[in-house]
């Protein structure tokens, strides 16, 4: 039965659906998928097209928007809009720790795992189409990660697709997560001296955090160890529109003086802790580098064996000369499943992962050199998520496709210069820009 409410300015349904958990098997084990739908208040009565919006991640549920918030207001125009909590995520039956050991041991939960890949998530969006549809394709909207879900979803089910808009999310289609990395720690690098150089006070702030972390075992409230690779980590912000200036204010307020001496203070722990917990969205770690696996070679902690080439990101040897200390970014290592209390019971799942030997191909590069689907994306020139260079290069493989390359946003360029981006991108798209 589905519920029907009302925000200002728009009337929200909950949609609940039913889906093969191996879609391999579909008269197996199921599981279910929740999604909100989005009309406007004076279009709820009327046919319109149906926008499906992928969300960012791996691991995260859709946005949860009051009213019309951010790109929603321009969607809402002309769609009735499906935000999806991808499975796992969300409302969508989850995956945690509380959750997986219902699975077995640590091998059954990792091939449970393996089935929350873009491929099991566009087959879960394939199944629910006709449903809400009647069959007609429909428009998708992906965002980060959920343009990787689009470029599977052309791979394997244009039908399906009137339009599909990408949002900083042009993945490569044959790079191994090496290849990512080895690309993302030099943009990364650059995202930290940006940064510096616009708060360069924060250069001895970091360096004093960084001695304090190095000296002394550091524990949050929520029993996270803080190690100094884990502050660094922090350095995901970077990436976001106001992501430096939200370090800049969370650095100034690291220390208070204590009869001890000097501390980290409460404020500074718990604004930490909260950035670092992966509790709401453990999937986001478990497979963070999973969503690259193609073939035999497994991903093996790439972002992990690949720092090793970049010896500027040891904090020890910054501290030991005189060079700033730098941010990490968009990378998962495997020392968040010790210092996380939320993950350290999916540690051994996660090293089998990482291990694996078996994935199956995510992407048809033959199948996309003759797309026929409108495809438009925009590509961010220094996005710190998705290396552009690999973006381009995937934009010329696929037939058809346009991108607006800019320097005006950051990776959630859709969120922070909404509406502008959609509707930038929907006339691209209409070859009416």
């Amino acid at each position: 039965m589905s519920l029907s409410y009302r925000q200002p300015g728009v009337v929200l349904t909950d949609r609940h659906f039913t889906v093969p958990l191996d879609h391999a098997d579909p008269g197996g084990e199921t599981i279910e998928l929740y999604a909100r739908e989005a009309v406007a208040s004076d279009k709820a009565d009327q046919e319109l097209p149906w926008l499906l919006y992928l969300q960012g991640g791996p691991g995260f549920g859709a946005n949860r928007f009051v009213g019309r918030q951010a790109w929603l207001d321009r969607a809402l125009q002309e769609y009735r809009v499906l935000l999806l909590d991808q499975r796992g995520t969300g409302r969508s039956t989850p995956v945690n720790r509380q959750t997986l050991p219902l699975r077995g041991g640590p091998a059954a939960q990792a091939d449970h795992l393996a089935r929350f890949r873009a491929d099991s998530i566009v087959r879960d969006c394939e199944t629910i189409r006709p449903q809400l549809t009647g069959g007609a394709p429909w428009t998708t909207l992906g965002q980060s990660f959920g343009g990787f879900c689009t470029l599977t979803y052309l791979s394997f089910f244009p039908e399906g697709l009137e339009t599909s808009v990408i949002t900083g999310g042009l993945p490569s289609l044959d790079a191994h997560a090496d290849d990512v990395y080895r690309a993302a720690y030099p943009r990364i690098e650059r995202k930290v001296a940006a940064h510096y150089d616009r708060y360069p006070m924060d250069v001895e702030r970091v360096r004093r955090i960084a001695e304090h972390l190095l000296d002394r075992e550091t524990v949050l409230p929520n029993g996270y160890r803080l190690t100094v690779e884990a502050f660094q980590s922090l350095g995901l912000m970077l990436g976001m529109s106001d992501g430096s200036h939200r370090l800049h204010f969370l650095l100034e307020e690291a220390f208070v003086r204590t009869p001890a001496g000097a501390e980290l203070s409460d404020a500074f722990q718990e604004q930490v802790q909260g950035l670092l917990s992966y509790a709401a969205n453990p999937l986001y770690a478990l497979i963070h580098e999973p969503v690259y696996g193609q073939g035999a070679r497994p991903t093996a902690w790439a972002a992990e064996r690949v720092r090793a080439e970049f010896p500027q990101f040891d904090a020890a040897k910054a501290l030991a000369g005189d060079t700033p200390v730098l941010f990490t970014g968009e990378t998962v290592h495997p020392w968040v499943f010790e210092t996380d209390p939320s993950l350290r019971s999916l540690k051994e799942a996660a090293d089998l992962l990482a291990a694996r030997t078996d994935w199956q191909p995510l992407y048809d590069p033959a199948r996309l050199a003759v797309n026929e689907v409108p495809v438009v994306a925009a590509v961010y020139h220094d996005d710190m998520y998705v290396d552009a260079v690999h973006s381009l290069r995937t934009a010329r493989a696929v037939r058809g496709l346009r991108t607006w390359v800019t320097d005006e946003f950051e990776h959630d360029g859709l969120r922070a210069g909404a509406p502008r981006v959609l509707d930038r991108l929907l006339a691209l798209a209409r070859d009416e820009a």
